[in-house]
């Protein structure tokens, strides 16, 4: 497997997401957002950060970057892509999931360690990590995630839902929310699980960084 780690300009964790490559033994290289070619990459990793300064909305100009349009072919034909905050709100704001990331309910960016659930669902990322409870920190001002009761209840039906925040025992609770997102949700997946999304950042909890988001990157083997 390949590893292709898109750059924008404003992108600040594409170094994260290599170092993250190589400590789980990933061949990685980054890709341009200028160009259209995916040169062979299996799964392309859209990082953190602030593409194009976050100007008018997180990730609303990133979507006409020319490799997104490469990267909404790669998807339809059952590519893997996983989203990375900044990334996840590029994924939302391209139409490749649903819903949309709002200002955190505190209108404050927030640093911190959190507790997450994972899911059952459809995702490639997190298959046979059912249940566990991972630790991995957060960085971000637009994590509230929302999405209509429909695309809610859809998305509940087809096992969408990726990640919840939670406490440490994996229970699901308000006061663990950091973000304000609907029904504790920090993580999502397409209906062909390939395309992932999510606000924790497991590529800073790898190696001496921790060890909680190495399962979501071996995953990428």
């Amino acid at each position: 497997m390949k590893v292709g780690i898109v750059q924008f300009l404003g992108t600040n964790c594409d170094k994260d997401c290599k170092f993250a490559c190589d400590v789980v033994g990933i061949k990685n290289e980054f890709l341009w957002y200028e160009s259209k070619d995916l040169n062979g990459c299996d799964v392309v990793v859209l990082p953190g950060g602030f593409s194009y300064g976050d100007y008018l909305r997180a990730g609303v100009l990133a979507k006409f970057s020319p490799i997104m349009e490469s990267i909404r072919e790669f998807a339809k034909k059952g590519g893997y892509v996983i989203g990375i905050c900044n990334g996840f709100q590029i994924l939302t704001e391209s139409g490749l999931l649903k819903g949309t990331l709002l200002k955190n309910s505190n209108l404050r960016f927030i640093h911190r360690d959190v507790y997450v659930k994972v899911e059952k669902s459809k995702s490639a990322f997190t298959k046979g990590l059912e249940g566990a409870v991972l630790k991995l920190p957060i960085a971000h001002a637009d994590g509230n995630y929302y999405c209509s009761k429909e695309d809610l209840d859809y998305m509940l039906e087809k096992e969408m839902v990726v990640l919840r925040y939670s406490n440490s025992n994996g229970q699901i609770e308000g006061s663990c929310n950091p973000n304000g997102s609907l029904e504790n949700i920090a993580g999502i997946c397409n209906e062909n699980g390939n395309v992932f999304g999510l606000m924790p950042h497991p590529e800073r909890a790898v190696g001496d960084l921790g060890s909680d988001g190495e399962p979501i990157w071996s995953r990428l083997l």
